[in-house]
C-alpha cells in the first residue's frame, strides 16, 4: 500500500462516469466487439476544416509559444462576437479563454464559491457539475422536477431550494443530459430568483447551436442588464465545430470575474494551448452558416428517429422533450423485474450493463445524472449505426423475461 495521503477533496471525487462508459466502449471497439457506442458526449461530424487549417499555418509558422494567459486578443474577440450573436454585448476584455469548458466551470467556481457555499442546480444534470463545486469547497443543491414537468424546474422551486449559504445558480440550457431547452420566458423567471436573493449565476450554453424543432435557444447575459451584471457564460468550440480534443472554452463575464480567473489560470495552465487557440479562431471567423445548418438538420434527423424507435419499444419511456443538444434520457423504469440471461433488472445501471453485455449498444445509467430511472443515449452516430443501436435495444428487450441470451 502506498503512504500517500490524499487529500479528502480528491479521495473522495469519482472518475467521470461518461468518460468512463466511453473509454469501456471504445476498449470493446479497440478489441473487435461489434459496439455501438452511444455514450459518447461529442458529435460524429469530423472537425470544421478551417480550424484544422488554422492549425497547421499556426504549427508552420511556429506559433508555439506561450499566450496572454486569458488568451490571444484575436480569439478573445472572435469569442465575444460568437455570443454577441445572441444578444449579449460582451467586449473581448470580459471574455478568458480556458482549456474547455469543464476548465472554465472549474475556475469560475473557484472564483466564486467560499467553502459551504450552496449551488442550485436544476435536476437532471450533467455529472461533473457537483464535482467540480466540492472541489471547490462548494455543495451542489439539486432541484428536482415534479414527476409530470417535463424534466423542467420553477421557479417556485428554486425560491424553496433558496438558503442562507446559496450563492450560485447554475443553468444549462439546452440541457446535458435530458436535451430539454427553457423558454425565454422559462429562463427570465429562473434568472429572477437569482436576482432576488442576490446569486450569481452560471450559464452552461456549450449546445447552443444544437436546438431544434420549435425551440429556441435563449442566452440567459441577454435577458436583461441586470441579469447580465450577474451572469457568467460558459461555453466552448467543442460541441459546434466537433473539436472535443482541441480543448479550447471560454467564460465571459464582469469585470472583477474575468480578472480573477485570469489570475488562476495564469499560476494553473499559464494559457490554453497556442495551437489550439488559432485552430478555435479559424472556426470561429469563417463562414460555416451552411456546413452548420447542414449538420443540425443531420443531427435533427436522428433525434426525431431516436424518439419514435424509442416510443415504440414497451417499457421506455423518452423523459421530457429533448429538443436540444444531442443527448435524451429514457425512462427505462418499465423493464425493472424483467430477466434475461439469468439475470434481473432493478436498476437503469443493471438495464445498461445486460443491453452492453447481451446486445453491444453502450448507454449511460443515469444515476450520477439524478435520474435513477433513465438512461442517456447520445444520437450522433452515424445515421446506419444509429438505425441499428435501436433495432438491437427493441430486439434486447423484447427477449426480456423469456430466458433467451
Amino acid at each position: 500500500m502506498s503512504p500517500i495521503r490524499l487529500a479528502g477533496r480528491a479521495a473522495e471525487v469519482p472518475p467521470s462516469a461518461t468518460a468512463a462508459l466511453d473509454a469501456q466502449a471504445k476498449a470493446l471497439i479497440a478489441a473487435g466487439v461489434d459496439v455501438i457506442n452511444l455514450t459518447s458526449g461529442e458529435p460524429a461530424f469530423p472537425t470544421v476544416e478551417p480550424a484544422a487549417a488554422a492549425a497547421v499555418e499556426a504549427i508552420a509558422e511556429g506559433f508555439t509559444r506561450y499566450t496572454p494567459a486569458a488568451g490571444i486578443p484575436e480569439l478573445r474577440a472572435a469569442v465575444a462576437d460568437h455570443l454577441n450573436r445572441h444578444g449579449t454585448a460582451y467586449e473581448p476584455s470580459a471574455v478568458v479563454v480556458t482549456a474547455g469548458a469543464k476548465q472554465a466551470l472549474h475556475h469560475a467556481f473557484t472564483a466564486l464559491l467560499e467553502p459551504g457555499d450552496e449551488v442550485l442546480i436544476p435536476a437532471p444534470y450533467w455529472v461533473s457539475y457537483p464535482h467540480l463545486a466540492s472541489l471547490a469547497g462548494g455543495i451542489l443543491v439539486p432541484v428536482h422536477p415534479a414527476p409530470d414537468a417535463g424534466l423542467k424546474v420553477t421557479p417556485g422551486q428554486l425560491r424553496a431550494a433558496v438558503t442562507d449559504c446559496t450563492r450560485v445558480l447554475l443553468l444549462n440550457s439546452p440541457a446535458n443530459p435530458s436535451g430539454v431547452v427553457y423558454s425565454r420566458a422559462e429562463l427570465a423567471a429562473l434568472a429572477q430568483v437569482a436576482v432576488d436573493h442576490d446569486l450569481t449565476i452560471i450559464s452552461d450554453e456549450i449546445c447552443d447551436h444544437w436546438v431544434f424543432g420549435d425551440a429556441e435557444f435563449t442566452s440567459v447575459a441577454a435577458l436583461s442588464p441586470e441579469i447580465a451584471a450577474r451572469t457568467l457564460t460558459i461555453g466552448a468550440v467543442s460541441k459546434t465545430f466537433a473539436m472535443t480534443g482541441w480543448r479550447i472554452g471560454w467564460i465571459a463575464g464582469p469585470a472583477p470575474v474575468a480578472q480573477a480567473v485570469t489570475a488562476l489560470q495564469s499560476h494553473t495552465a499559464s494559457a490554453p494551448s497556442s495551437i489550439a487557440q488559432k485552430a478555435a479562431l479559424g472556426a470561429l471567423t469563417a463562414n460555416l452558416t451552411t456546413e452548420l445548418e447542414h449538420r443540425r438538420q443531420a443531427l435533427d434527423e436522428r433525434r426525431r428517429t431516436t424518439i419514435k424507435a424509442l416510443a415504440d419499444i414497451p417499457g421506455i419511456e423518452v423523459g421530457g422533450d429533448p429538443e436540444g443538444a444531442f443527448f435524451l434520457l429514457a425512462d427505462v423504469s418499465g423493464t425493472y423485474g424483467r430477466t434475461q440471461a439469468g439475470s434481473t433488472i432493478t436498476s437503469a445501471a443493471d438495464f445498461a450493463e445486460l443491453l452492453l453485455a447481451q446486445s453491444n449498444v453502450a448507454v449511460v445509467p443515469g444515476a450520477d445524472f439524478a435520474a435513477p430511472n433513465h438512461v442517456r443515449i447520445s444520437y450522433t452516430v452515424p445515421p446506419d449505426r444509429l438505425a441499428e443501436a435501436l433495432t438491437r435495444v427493441a430486439d434486447f428487450v423484447a427477449r426480456l423475461g423469456s430466458g433467451v441470451a
